[in-house]
């Protein structure tokens, strides 16, 4: 079953240069990308390629001078701001790049039990807790109480225990430690194969190959492959896209070989 289907995604802003005259500055170009329920997808690019724009439109959380054409559809329906409103977190769920969205002013543990909509909400907020390896004490911290990578912890156990059928994560990873990514990473497959649809948006490529299980990639505001998680191996050999094969042979592990030699007619 489709979840997610864009179809023909375009988002400008409205700008002013110096002389005061408006400019439209595009941003995202005639994107199109589906997700079905159970199936992780990866969006990655580089800085300034379109990645968390693409989050926040899907949510309806762009300026006001931001201009969308083409559809978001959630379950064969437009995702209108009426829609929204009833779905942004009970079946559409965000992780957030800042960890800023957290309320101040309560404690962390109660944030992750008034997400929990499903179940026994203290039982779920502990059992959640264990697995981010979050002391039971936490809970009863603010936000301003706890270290990044904890607070970070503590954004992703609330989609985690909301029951949602789509969970956008907008780079949940950065900040953890290398047990911690594993476990957030096993927590996102535990969800999709309970039937949730993730769409993970991250510059960590590999941590994107070894979840996904196909891998979007930006470039520019525009879409320029889709390619399966798995011809993410060796030295790319089995991706098509030059571009692609060239972030992932930048990767540390693969001795940063330089991007040279490719286009985007290849």
């Amino acid at each position: 079953m489709t979840l997610l289907d864009i179809r023909d995604l375009s988002i400008s802003f409205a700008m002013y240069d110096r002389w005061l005259r408006q400019t439209t500055q595009p941003v995202i170009q005639s994107l199109s990308l589906s997700l079905e329920a159970g199936e992780i997808v990866a969006v990655v690019g580089a800085s300034g390629s379109g990645k968390s724009l693409l989050a926040h439109a899907i949510l309806g959380l762009l300026p006001q001078n931001a201009s969308v054409a083409g559809e978001i559809m959630f379950e064969g329906k437009p995702l209108t701001a009426a829609a929204l409103s009833k779905l942004r977190g009970s079946k559409i769920a965000l992780i957030p790049q800042s960890v800023q969205y957290l309320d101040p002013l309560m404690t962390v543990g109660k944030q992750v039990e008034q997400a929990a909509r499903i179940g026994q909400p203290k039982a779920l907020r502990q059992s959640i807790f264990r697995s981010f390896r979050l002391p039971e004490g936490a809970a009863k911290l603010y936000p301003f109480q706890l270290s990044g990578g904890m607070a970070r912890r503590v954004l992703v156990s609330t989609a985690a225990v909301s029951g949602a059928r789509l969970i956008i994560a907008d780079e949940p990873t950065p900040g953890l430690d290398e047990a911690v990514i594993q476990e957030t990473l096993r927590i996102f497959q535990d969800l999709s194969a309970s039937g949730a649809a993730i769409l993970f948006i991250t510059h960590d490529l590999a941590a994107a190959a070894q979840i996904a299980d196909r891998v979007a990639v930006l470039r520019e505001g525009r879409l320029v492959d889709i390619s399966p998680a798995s011809s993410f191996a060796g030295m790319g050999e089995a991706l098509s896209h030059p571009y692609t094969r060239a972030l992932w042979q930048a990767l540390p592990q693969h001795q940063f070989i330089e991007a040279v030699g490719w286009n985007d007619e290849a």
